[in-house]
């Protein structure tokens, strides 16, 4: 397929800077499987979901990884931004660094008055760097967390600056293991209420953890899709999880996996067989019409961005002509766009 396929006009007005208030009072946009469009609100969701479904929720906690410094050599001082994108050992992360051109392996990067500095130790393919800092373990942690910003998406970074709001904001209710430089969005409309409530509906939560990288923001620049190589995330789905998943749907259950991450993720996660088994370690696996899913019957997301994978994504899910209709009729209907914005709840189309 082409990446033409997937584009469409977005007026710049549906863009949301800031999150519904409170959370679940955002709208919701159900689409089943013959096409079929519902206009609701997410505190709505016990109502469409059953008795015996799970919802599979990724538990990555996003950590403050924008972090400005400055590159010194010699008199010459360079202002820069780094983005912290993987954790390869407990002192080097892989990272986003704009001006990029303008370092070289061995700069010494200092990141505030907190002694908070590293070393560029290798340049890598798309733009990354690989920065060894002086802190490690913990002790690192305690340092970015001091230091950085939370990483908004380029679409919002470039119309306000980030602020105390967004530490709140752009972290789920439920988010337990840092890692990520970007927020699992689909989660963000959850509210502890709404969660007790799902649960007395006798929907079961489940956890995942991916750690969803930066280059989840980076554009498709190949126009045959086949030549596109996804970025690579981190991530684990336990034992007990893989089993209580299976007998789910032994049971006659539906798996609804809130996110596109934790989808990716159970997909990456079965097999063949259509199995869920324990996972941990890297997935690259990008999903595209065609694809054959093996793991959800539904998926909770947001209004993802015009040619973005994310779009691919749900495209491959509920059908390309599907989700044109659906976009169209959020467009018409003022539905607010991205990760501070509106939900969708789509259901497998027939294979």
């Amino acid at each position: 397929m082409r990446l033409a396929d997937f584009d469409f006009e977005l007026p710049e007005e549906l863009i949301a800077l800031r999150p519904a208030s409170p959370r679940d009072s955002a709208r919701l946009l159900r689409v089943d499987v013959s096409g079929t469009l519902d206009d609701r609100r997410f505190h709505d969701l016990p109502d469409l979901l059953l008795p015996g479904d799970a919802l599979v929720f990724n538990d990555t906690r996003v950590i403050a990884a924008r972090l400005k410094g400055e590159r010194w050599r010699g008199d010459s001082v360079v202002v820069l931004e780094a983005t912290l994108h993987r954790r390869l050992t407990p002192s080097r992360w892989t990272a986003y660094v704009k001006p990029g051109r303008r370092l070289a392996v061995g700069d010494r990067i200092r990141f505030g008055e907190a002694g908070l500095e590293a070393a560029l130790a290798e340049k890598l393919e798309g733009g990354e760097v690989a920065l060894d800092f002086d802190l490690t373990g913990p002790n690192l942690d305690i340092a970015v967390a001091g230091q950085g910003a939370m990483p908004l998406p380029p679409y919002i970074a470039s119309r306000r600056g980030e602020d105390e709001r967004d530490r709140t904001d752009y972290q789920t209710v439920y988010a337990r293991h840092d890692g990520s430089v970007a927020a699992p969005t689909a989660g963000l409309h959850f509210t502890p209420e709404l969660l007790d409530a799902l649960e007395a509906r006798g929907v079961a939560p489940h956890f995942v953890t991916l750690h969803v990288g930066a280059g989840t923001f980076l554009p498709v620049k190949t126009d045959d899709l086949a030549d596109h190589r996804m970025h690579a995330e981190t991530g684990e789905v336990s034992a007990a999880t893989a089993e209580a998943l299976n007998a789910v749907r032994a049971a006659g259950g539906r798996i609804v996996a809130v996110g596109t991450t934790a989808l990716r993720l159970l997909e990456s996660a079965a097999g063949e067989d259509d199995v869920i088994q324990p996972f941990a370690g890297e997935t690259s696996i990008f999903i595209t019409p065609g694809y054959r899913f093996r793991t959800a019957a539904g998926l909770i997301t947001n209004f993802h961005l015009p040619r973005s994978t994310l779009f691919m994504l749900v495209s491959a899910f509920s059908g390309l002509e599907r989700m044109r209709a659906a976009y169209s009729h959020a467009i018409a209907a003022g539905y607010r766009f991205y990760s501070y914005g509106d939900a969708s709840l789509l259901w497998r189309a027939p294979s």
